[in-house]
């Protein structure tokens, strides 16, 4: 396929060459490559018949040297008059004739017959060539056709010592090796040749390069139409142009220069140095001939953008061209472009560094630090006193607090931070507030609403220089939050109309985050109500153990850890610690659920493991239901549940998913027991294992949940190490200290998560507190029970609660001699409330029932709930115990119980008579 551009490519080059011919230079140029390529070839042709000639000559001087030598060689007379002169001369002659680099040596008789030859068979024959002037004694050089082809040969003659010729000599080449010789030569020559050529050439293309730039290419015609209408350009273009020389001298002067520069008619050829009318500055930089680029130099009422650049640097004269544009209105318009550029970059700024948190008062600040001082020289941030509290702002501009005060300086005259305002309704302030609309005063010292709110106040702003000021109302969702008001003094020109435009920009992109700040705050403060309804109030009053604990909520927000202290029958006290993952409402809700559900399995008073065990079904019941529902169930939820007993010292824990407590004992050292580990909850289908501890009086149980010693910085086996190091070393320390220090120790700052920390220092109830029978499954050993008990009774001062307390027990021992299985054992504990428990093997479970009129029995243990403080049952691996409370007096309550003479009464045989 043909190129269809090929026609329009070949008139292109036609026509340049065309053009390239017309011009001068190319006419000097074509003349001066013709004369150069004329020469060269001469040269080179010279040069090969030089070569030749010297070849020739180079050939006949070789042939004749090597004859001359070989003839007077000695030996060689002798061999001749040898009997057989060629079996002598013929390795001579070979030898020599590859030494000397010629094709042949003949050795020969005055007839010409041979001696020797190259060819051994032409020995013997007559020599090929004229031998008459060698037997003359002359040395004969020729050229003939001999046996080896045509061949250049010199002969000269062997003369004895009578100088009588007795043999002659033949040396030289063949034609054609002499020819190869010039053969070889004439690639360097033809190579010089081009070499010269190409030189020649591109010194005559370089000196018509230059002539070519110096006329343009131009042909005579079009250089004649150039300079006619080089004046025609020059003083019609609307941009000035001088040209000034080396010497400082104005060499040039359109009419625009003349014009924007007011140059007088004789201008040119003076030194602009000498140039009065010019601005100084301007005149200094057209004398200097220094580069610039865009200077604006003042010319009467113009602003003149100025270039100079060197005229020398393309081999011109030296010197220095300017060019001359009047900006006066294009300043203008950059200025006001620039002021638009730093308004954006203003806003930018803005998004950038307001709102970076969700805490309001940090979101006021960041508002009130942006604008300064490329906006305003001072800024106030006041909200709605509720709005700092999460809730929904009031309507007018009551109760609004300074959030945030920004400026230049310090010392500045307007309101302090924290101040609380109630703006009197003619203020601007007060105004923007209600209409929603900002409010310019560009001329404070001149306007008198604002004065209104603190006149004292008002003339100190005044004296400090500030001059003008805008409100704008920071409102989001159709409700305003707060104002922010911007303040100018001397450092800025008075507020105007665009400045208004600006403020209310800047405040509408801060007024979302302080919306998303407030409802936040308003988030956070309901999760942190929740949660601290759900947690423990206050520590309930038990004799058990020493307690103190912490709750320090997550720097995001509150989350799930909780924990509990719960009272159990028999002076036994709970002890829970709980974590639920997450943070929120959620998290909180699902907490106080779970701490709900210990509560009442509590009351059912199961062993840890058990309890566990429900615990574990009741989450993963929640987690089925709600991931249906609300795709929101418990997602890892943890717990330690253990129940102290200061009868025995015995802790009954178990654990689900939960970090081991540390124990504290009375000499100060800390031990982890080694507690069994079970899943957390909600996973099920693995059973919960118990662990059984004695403690020594004095022990601190700590229990805590991961956020205390688990950290992005630090694994967990460090965390514990921490935790055992402020544990250790301080027996007899206090549960309130141990708090402390260990926090302390701990989190130096804001923990990053939920932290529940419970103590608790063990006690024993002592042993003249603590009662116990062992009694015969035998219905007449209750009478005598009653006296046991009413003995112990009167010894401890509480024989009032001797009645009521033979009822009870008489029911509880007859019920477990009736219907229950040996061997029964009756304890009595004085504590805060006397606590009656009677034990035995068997597993059944007392039923309270209503006996109707007619019955005769099964009202036992209705009477007993009815005058016991609380009753109920317990299972034991052994069996089970029912027990009962009963109040103490109050005259009593806080009375040690006192000693008496034998911690048990026995059961002797009168007492056991009915």
């Amino acid at each position: 396929m043909a190129n269809p551009f090929a026609r329009f490519q070949h008139l292109s080059v036609r026509r340049v060459i065309s053009r390239t011919t017309r011009s001068v230079a190319g006419q000097v140029l074509i003349f001066q490559v013709a004369l150069v390529v004329l020469l060269v070839a001469c040269g080179v042709v010279a040069l090969i018949l030089q070569s030749e000639r010297d070849t020739n000559a180079e050939a006949k001087r070789r042939s004749t040297a090597v004859a001359q030598t070989f003839a007077h060689s000695p030996g060689v007379l002798a061999a001749l008059q040898s009997p057989d002169p060629s079996k002598i001369l013929q390795p001579l002659t070979e030898a020599g004739r590859r030494a000397a680099d010629v094709d042949f040596i003949v050795v020969m008789d005055t007839e010409g017959i041979r001696y020797t030859h190259p060819l051994p068979d032409r020995i013997g024959k007559r020599f090929v060539g004229e031998i008459a002037p060698s037997l003359a004694g002359k040395v004969f050089v020729e050229s003939v056709d001999g046996p080896l082809g045509r061949e250049v040969q010199a002969t000269v003659p062997i003369e004895n010592a009578d100088d009588e010729v007795v043999g002659l000599v033949s040396a030289g080449m063949k034609v054609k090796n002499v020819q190869s010789q010039l053969t070889r030569q004439l690639p360097i020559i033809l190579g010089a040749g081009a070499g010269a050529l190409a030189l020649s050439t591109g010194v005559t293309a370089l000196v018509g390069r230059r002539l070519r730039r110096q006329t343009h290419s131009l042909a005579p015609d079009e250089m004649t139409l150039m300079y006619e209408h080089h004046d025609t350009v020059l003083h019609s273009v609307r941009e000035g142009v001088l040209i000034v020389a080396a010497d400082g001298r104005l060499m040039l002067a359109n009419d625009e220069a003349r014009r924007l520069l007011e140059l007088p008619p004789d201008v040119e050829g003076r030194l602009v140095s000498g140039l009065d009318g010019l601005d100084p500055e301007t005149r200094a930089l057209l004398a200097s001939g220094r580069e610039a680029t865009d200077e604006v130099h003042l010319a009467g009422e113009r602003l003149l953008a100025v270039n100079q650049r060197p005229t020398d640097h393309r081999g011109g004269p030296r010197g220095t061209v300017v060019t001359l544009r009047d900006s006066t209105e294009l300043q203008a318009v950059t200025g006001r472009a620039e002021v638009a550029r730093e308004r954006l970059r203003l806003l930018y700024d803005a998004g950038l560094h307001i709102g970076t948190t969700l805490d309001v008062l940090r979101t006021a600040d960041e508002l009130a630090q942006v604008p300064i001082p490329r906006f305003a020289d001072f800024v106030t941030v006041d909200l709605a006193d509720a709005v700092l509290h999460g809730d929904e702002p009031t309507p007018t501009a009551t109760d609004m607090r300074r959030a945030a005060v920004s400026g230049i300086r310090d010392d500045h005259p307007l309101s302090e931070q924290g101040r609380l305002f109630d703006y009197v309704p003619s203020t601007p302030q007060a105004r923007g507030y209600g209409s929603g609309h900002s409010q310019l005063v560009s001329d404070l010292p001149t306007a008198t609403s604002w004065r209104l709110q603190d006149p004292e106040r008002a003339r100190a702003i005044i004296d400090y220089g500030i001059h003008s000021l805008i409100t704008a109302p920071i409102q989001a969702r159709g409700v305003v939050l707060g104002l922010a008001s911007f303040w100018r003094g001397q450092q800025h020109e008075p507020f105007n109309e665009e400045d208004l435009s600006l403020a209310e920009e800047l405040v509408a992109r801060a007024a979302i985050s302080i919306d998303n700040a407030r409802r936040y705050t308003r988030e956070h403060a309901l999760a942190v109500t929740l949660q601290q309804s759900l947690l423990p109030q206050a520590m309930p009053e038990q004799n058990a153990l020493d307690l103190a604990y912490r709750y320090l909520p997550a720097q995001s927000g509150v989350g799930g850890d909780w924990f509990d202290v719960i009272p159990m029958p028999g002076s036994r006290v709970a002890l829970a610690v709980g974590d639920v993952v997450g943070h929120g409402l959620h998290a909180a809700a699902t907490m106080g659920r779970l701490r709900t559900a210990v509560h009442n399995f509590s009351a059912l008073d199961l062993p840890p493991d058990e309890l566990l065990s429900h615990l574990d079904d009741l989450v993963g019941s929640i987690d089925q239901n709600e991931t249906a529902e609300t795709a929101a169930g418990v997602v890892g939820a943890t717990c330690l549940y253990g129940i102290y007993d200061p009868v025995t010292r015995r802790y009954v824990l178990a654990r689900a998913g939960h970090l081991v407590p540390a124990l504290v004992h009375p000499d100060g050292t800390v031990t982890f027991p080694d507690v069994p580990a079970g899943p957390p909850l909600g996973l099920g289908g693995m059973p919960f294992r118990t662990a059984e501890l004695c403690l020594a009086e004095g022990t601190q149980l700590v229990l805590y949940t991961d956020g205390l010693i688990e950290d992005r910085r630090r694994d967990l086996d460090a965390g514990l190490e921490l935790l055992r190091d402020a544990l250790t070393g301080h027996p007899g320390r206090p549960p309130e200290e141990t708090c402390r220090d260990v926090l302390a120790s701990l989190l130096p700052g804001h923990p990053k998560d939920d932290v529940a920390l419970l103590v608790a220092r063990t006690r024993e109830l002592p042993p003249d507190q603590i009662a116990d029978w062992d009694v015969p499954a035998d219905p007449a050993a209750v009478s005598g029970m009653r006296d046991a008990v009413s003995q112990r009774l009167e010894a401890w001062g509480l024989s009032e609660c001797g009645f009521t307390m033979e009822l009870i027990l008489s029911e509880l021992i007859t019920n477990a001699i009736r219907y229950g299985a040996g061997p029964i054992h009756v304890r009595l504990i004085r504590d805060r409330t006397l606590i009656c428990e009677v034990a035995d093997s068997s597993s059944t479970s007392p039923h309270l029932r209503y006996a109707a009129t007619t019955d005769e029995g099964g009202r036992g243990l209705f009477l007993v709930s009815q005058i016991a403080e609380r009753w109920g049952t317990r299972y034991t691996p052994h069996g089970k115990v029912i027990w009962a409370e009963q109040a103490l007096p109050p005259e009593v309550t806080q009375q040690p119980a006192p000693n008496p003479a034998d911690a048990d009464t026995p059961l002797d045989d009168e007492a056991a008579d009915p």
